[in-house]
């Protein structure tokens, strides 16, 4: 029997050498695997009250409506700089080769609201951590961090530990 991991494609040396991207497109073009990713990634949070899923750019948009949409929970998405209409607050991060900016609608979110954030990978934990500040900022409560990929060895998982993040990851690989 496959898991999700079986589904996921590597690609070494993009975006650079040296780099093994781990592609979720091909578990999300096939139903079973995407059937069984969703599945997974909710299974923890069932029964749980989750009123919101929000979704970091881009894939945690095909993730969190899916799971949103199991969980009867409304869907919020976090977006890159400049892409949401309205008044927005945002958040600066670190990535490996520079800086990124995240927004989120300024009342997409009340206060006391229970978020579950999801995304395809977890590596340094930067976007995730930008996400989660500006869910706080609103007054959010994040219930927990769901991912398809973990990459241990860039200590995304210990940056939002230390945050007093809750997570789950459906698989780990390892290497860059």
């Amino acid at each position: 029997m496959k898991t999700v991991k079986d589904y996921i494609r590597t690609i070494p040396d993009f975006p650079h050498e040296g780099i093994q991207f781990r592609d979720v497109t091909t578990l999300f073009a096939n139903p079973r695997g995407f059937r069984l990713a969703i599945d997974q990634m909710l299974e923890p949070y069932v029964g749980q009250k989750i009123d919101t899923v929000v979704g970091l750019e881009a894939r945690g948009f095909i993730l969190g409506g899916a799971i949103a949409h199991q969980l009867s929970a409304g869907f919020v998405p976090i977006r890159k700089k400049g892409k949401l209409p309205g008044a927005t607050i945002h958040q600066a991060y670190t990535l490996e080769y520079g800086e990124a900016i995240v927004e989120l609608h300024d009342d997409a979110v009340q206060a006391g609201e229970k978020i579950l954030l999801v995304d395809d990978l977890l590596a340094t934990g930067g976007t995730a951590a930008a996400g989660i500040a500006l869910l706080e900022r609103l007054g959010a409560e994040i219930i927990s961090c769901a991912f398809i990929v973990e990459l241990p060895e860039l200590g995304g998982r210990t940056k939002l530990e230390a945050m007093g993040m809750d997570l789950h990851a459906l698989c780990a690989f390892d290497g860059l």
